[in-house]
C-alpha cells in the first residue's frame, strides 16, 4: 500500500514510530505540502494530511479512489467538506494528529459517512494499528478531556494553590497519569493545548472549556511550562 503523508518533521517522526515501514508491506513518502505537486498527491492509495484543516483547498486536489485521513481534532470532517462547498467524492478519514496522541495502540478516527467503516477497517489492517471509532464532533474525545484538565490546572496554578511541579506530581501520583498536565501542554504544544479549548468552547460554549487567562498569555507569548 502506497502512502504519502503531509506534515512537518515531528509528526512525519510520530508516524515512523506508529506505523513502522519495515516487513509492513507499506511504502512511505514523506512530504511538506509546499513540495507535493498536484500529480504527486494523486498518485498513492492512502494519504495522512496532517495540515488540510489548515489548507482545506487540497480537498479537490484527491482522486475519487483514494483514502484521506485528516487530522481534524480543531474542526469537524462536514465542516472541513463544507469549506470547499465539495460534494466529496474521495473517502475521508478523521484522525488524532496531535503530538503524543497519534503513537499509542489505538488510532482515534472518526468518519464523513458510516458506510465508509469497512474502508477504514481494512487499512487500520494493513497499518497493523486497532482503531477507536469516535462521533465527528470537535476536539474528538482525548483531545477534549487532555485540554481540559491542562486547562484546569493553570487555573490551580493561576490561583496560587501550588505549583507547576506539585500538580504535575499530584496527577501522576493521585491519577496514575503517565504525565501531568504540565508536562503534557509542553509535549502537545502550548498552542495546540489553545486551540483544541478554543475550538470545543466556540463548539458548544461550554464553561468547562473557556480558556484560562495564564494559558491564553502563555499561548501568545510562544511560552512553555517550566518543568522542575
Amino acid at each position: 500500500m502506497q502512502v504519502i503523508i503531509l506534515s512537518g518533521p515531528d509528526m512525519a517522526a510520530a508516524f515512523k514510530l506508529k506505523f513502522p515501514e519495515e516487513n509492513s508491506g507499506n511504502s512511505y513518502t514523506f512530504l511538506l505540502p509546499d513540495d507535493a505537486s498536484d500529480a504527486l498527491l494523486q498518485k498513492p492509495d492512502v494519504v495522512f494530511d496532517f495540515l488540510l484543516h489548515e489548507q482545506p483547498g487540497r480537498l479537490m486536489k484527491y482522486r475519487k479512489e483514494q483514502v484521506v485521513f485528516c487530522n481534524v481534532v480543531t474542526t469537524q470532517l462536514a465542516a472541513l467538506a463544507r469549506m470547499v462547498n465539495l460534494e466529496h467524492s474521495c473517502t475521508l478519514i478523521g484522525f488524532n494528529g496531535l503530538p503524543t496522541l497519534l503513537n499509542r495502540d489505538v488510532l482515534e478516527v472518526s468518519l464523513l459517512k458510516p458506510a465508509d467503516e469497512a474502508i477504514l477497517s481494512h487499512i487500520c489492517k494493513a497499518l497493523g494499528t486497532a482503531y477507536l471509532l469516535v462521533d465527528d464532533r470537535v476536539g474528538m474525545v482525548t483531545p477534549r478531556i487532555l485540554c481540559m484538565i491542562i486547562n484546569e490546572a493553570c487555573y490551580t496554578l493561576q490561583e496560587g494553590t501550588a505549583s507547576v511541579s506539585a500538580i504535575d506530581s499530584g496527577m501522576k501520583l493521585g491519577t496514575n497519569y503517565p504525565k501531568g498536565p504540565f508536562e503534557w501542554a509542553n509535549q502537545i504544544g502550548v498552542k495546540n493545548v489553545y486551540e483544541v479549548l478554543q475550538a470545543v468552547y466556540e463548539d458548544t460554549k461550554d464553561e468547562r472549556y473557556k480558556i484560562c487567562p495564564l494559558l491564553k498569555t502563555m499561548y501568545l507569548k510562544g511560552e512553555q511550562f517550566s518543568i522542575v
